[in-house]
């Protein structure tokens, strides 16, 4: 179990810091095309937290499916506003 838990916790804190680092990719840097790549990353790394806390807690996934739908509908922003400039 506290194999399971660690891993989540990892996971989780990946998430969030590449959550952070996104904004500065975005909005402070301009790298809109890195900033495509590392939000593609963070998405897939959602995922795999939300099933990590599935195996755990499952009510822990369900709480973070509206985070993942949010960072699905940033990704579709950043990647159009990539390839429309």
């Amino acid at each position: 179990p506290d194999k399971k838990r660690n891993t989540a916790i990892f996971v989780f804190f990946l998430q969030q810091t590449l959550n952070f680092a996104w904004s500065f990719l975005f909005f402070y840097f301009n790298m809109i095309g890195l900033a495509l790549i590392e939000i593609i990353l963070l998405w897939i790394c959602i995922l795999i937290m939300i099933v990590l806390f599935y195996r755990i807690k499952p009510l822990a996934a369900y709480i973070n499916i509206p985070y993942l739908l949010w960072v699905t509908f940033a990704s579709v922003l950043n990647a159009s506003y990539y390839f429309l400039n």
